[in-house]
């Protein structure tokens, strides 16, 4: 008879997960007010929402190539990307208002959230040799759900201003990390890869099934990603337009956050249909 996984690990997991992605958009929750205090200029938006998704890019295609999570303990580059992510998303209130190390602090964030994000996926798939699916669709409710956080603790405010979103990220994103070691771990069904096989992109490019999820995800990502960060934009234009007073950063949490309801009647969907259908 198979062991059973423990109760614990898909909610610590999860939580982790949700902990550390909320870092990504901290900078996108309080743009607004980081250009009005400190004189940016409003084209910084598009700078600062740039450099954490290009810092993503990099950092994944680093991890990947090197099979960092593959020759390593999953759980202790999780607990080291969560360490280094939250220490870059906190160099920009030691900026002083210097564009470039905001927009390296957000990069730095970014690249080390490529070990949270993609890790913390391998991890439960290395617990779940059944009903990864549904695993899954908890896992990515966790980053949408991470993702409209920092709008939720934004919207406090009385008292709250910009540092306190980054501080906040920052410190659940180091709390998350530190339960996954300690009560999750690696998986049952991890695969350790001794040698390290470089692999051309090239003959990624003609795996079929890859080349087409691949695809799929990159049209995906594309408009989601875009969509969310401009999402306060949206709902401040309108309210201007229309000369209504309502909390945007409330709004902008609603609407963001009600992506994970989705997310996980799609795992649980998946579960009865198929992941390819749904």
């Amino acid at each position: 008879m198979k062991n059973k996984i423990p109760f614990h690990v898909l909610p610590i997991i999860v939580f982790a997960q949700f902990a550390g992605t909320s870092m990504w958009f901290a900078g996108n929750a309080v743009a607004l007010d980081l250009i009005n205090e400190l004189g940016l200029p409003l084209e910084s938006l598009g700078y600062l929402t740039s450099s954490v998704q290009l810092g993503f890019i990099s950092g994944t295609l680093v991890y990947a190539y090197f099979g960092i999570a593959d020759r390593f303990s999953p759980s202790n580059v999780f607990l080291l990307s969560a360490l280094l992510g939250a220490v870059g998303n906190l160099v920009i209130l030691y900026s002083s208002g210097l564009l470039w190390i905001m927009l390296l602090s957000r990069l730095l964030t970014g690249f080390f959230l490529a070990g949270i994000y993609p890790v913390g996926m391998k991890i439960a798939a290395d617990w779940h040799e059944k009903g990864l699916g549904l695993a899954l669709g908890f896992l990515v409710g966790a980053l949408v759900l991470g993702t409209a956080f920092p709008h939720f603790i934004a919207s406090f405010t009385n008292g709250i201003n910009y540092a306190t979103v980054f501080k906040f990220t920052s410190g659940i994103a180091v709390v998350g990390g530190g339960l996954l070691f300690l009560f999750v771990g690696d998986g049952p069904h991890r695969v350790l890869a001794k040698n390290l096989l470089y692999i051309p992109f090239k003959a990624l490019y003609h795996i079929r099934q890859l080349r087409s999820s691949a695809a799929g995800y990159f049209g995906h990502m594309w408009e989601l990603y875009a969509f969310w960060a401009f999402i306060p934009i949206f709902i401040q234009a309108y309210l201007s337009y229309h000369e209504l007073t309502q909390n945007v950063s409330l709004l902008s949490f609603i609407v963001i956050s009600s992506g994970t309801i989705g997310c996980v009647a799609g795992g649980f969907l998946s579960l009865k249909i198929g992941s390819k259908k749904v």
